[in-house]
């Protein structure tokens, strides 16, 4: 456990001193391919070689595929405090809008294989709750927002593929993650409700049944 911690030390350390420098330099690397690639090199060292995600000690997200605009809102959320992680604030504060976007674009062409791993004889259950929702608890179908595919639409984020442990811990910790600055109106909001008015099997059974989506 010590290790994994010490990985996730040096890759924050690797994002702070690779992305940081003059706000000059930044906007040349937004123009430049080179430096495009040398920011994805930086977010692969976390995310993956083909940004399919990491399933360690903390879970980090798979980028691969994922909407540009949402990925664009979440840096800017970083950047803002609207959401709560130092390392990626600390990494997104140092891209202007221009290598923000470039980076979404470029994410968003990837397609590698789900990860995998969640367990088995529970997706059943998620697919019924992403396809028809939890009347019951006033929950409204998932696919009604993210896409019969749950690949997502503009700020609506991808879901398909995402890994198994990250949908549950953002699920579960909505709340305590987005939205966090009240000067800033955020479109997580819309979240709020459904993601307090699941159950914890109901969240595992919706992220088995994502995770494995091509």
């Amino acid at each position: 456990m010590r290790s994994l911690r010490l990985r996730s030390a040096l890759l924050a350390a690797s994002f702070a001193v690779g992305l940081t420098g003059a706000a000059s330099a930044r906007d040349v690397d937004a123009a430049s391919p080179q430096g495009v690639q040398a920011k994805i090199g930086y977010c692969k060292d976390c995310h993956g070689p083909s940004a399919q995600g990491y399933d360690g000690y903390l879970p980090i997200p798979r980028l691969a595929g994922q909407q540009p605009e949402y990925l664009e809102n979440q840096l800017h959320a970083f950047i803002e405090h609207r959401r709560t992680n130092n390392i990626m604030f600390n990494v997104a504060h140092s891209l202007n809008s221009g290598m923000i976007a470039a980076l979404a674009e470029n994410f968003r062409k990837l397609n590698p294989p789900p990860i995998g791993g969640a367990p088995r004889g529970i997706a059943a259950k998620g697919k019924d709750i992403f396809e028809n929702g939890v009347p019951d608890a006033n929950v409204a179908a998932c696919a009604a927002c993210h896409g019969p595919e749950a690949t997502g639409a503009g700020i609506i984020p991808r879901l398909a593929g995402q890994l198994y442990p990250y949908v549950i811990k953002e699920l579960t910790n909505w709340e305590k993650e987005r939205g966090q600055n009240p000067q800033i109106r955020d479109t997580s909001a819309i979240m709020s409700p459904v993601a307090h008015s699941l159950t914890k099997p109901q969240i595992e059974a919706v992220a088995a049944f994502v995770s494995e989506l091509k």
